[in-house]
């Protein structure tokens, strides 16, 4: 019997390192579908931003800040923003990254432990001012819980606006 209690204790430790190992990998394929779910997500309808094909002439990025965007796209092509469909917001609150088109702040990414928004101008300067942003940057830092610790699932890319407005060349 001390034998076989041995043996015993022996698969039920195995048995337990294999379920820890399993819990730990599945979190961390979580946090990658979520990565790269949220951040394909938001560099699609960036694209997008500014689509005006009326001409109306509203700007493609209303706020710019380190952890929320605010952009505009006329999808139905009336020339008039409908804040319900056509006004997305993204923003970081807590550990979830949501996205708000006039329906309140969805949840999109759970578990992001950062989002970081880098905007920059044509000659690819960094910026803050939404007027003279040509490309933004989107950084997602994403975890999930799991017995043991899982490092964090960083995915980043860098999205040029297709429809943003150009600035008048500068006389030389």
């Amino acid at each position: 019997m001390a034998v076989g209690g041995l043996v015993m204790a022996g698969t039920l430790s195995l048995l337990l390192a294999g379920q820890g190992a399993s819990a730990a990998g599945e979190a961390r394929a979580e946090a990658i579908q979520g990565a790269r779910v949220g951040l394909e997500r938001m560099a699609t309808e960036l694209r997008q931003a500014g689509y005006d094909p009326q001409g109306a002439g509203f700007a493609a990025i209303e706020v710019a800040e380190p952890e929320r965007i605010v952009f505009l796209h006329d999808l139905n092509e009336n020339g008039v923003i409908d804040p319900t469909r056509e006004r997305v917001t993204y923003l970081l609150r807590g550990t979830v990254l949501r996205r708000d088109a006039g329906g309140g702040a969805q949840p999109l990414v759970e578990g992001v432990q950062r989002l970081r928004l880098v905007y920059y101008d044509h000659e690819d300067r960094p910026t803050m001012e939404p007027a003279q942003v040509a490309s933004v940057g989107i950084t997602l830092e994403v975890a999930r819980r799991a017995p043991t610790p899982v490092a964090p699932i960083v995915m980043g890319t860098r999205v040029r606006l297709r429809n943003e407005r150009r600035p008048p060349p500068t006389p030389t």
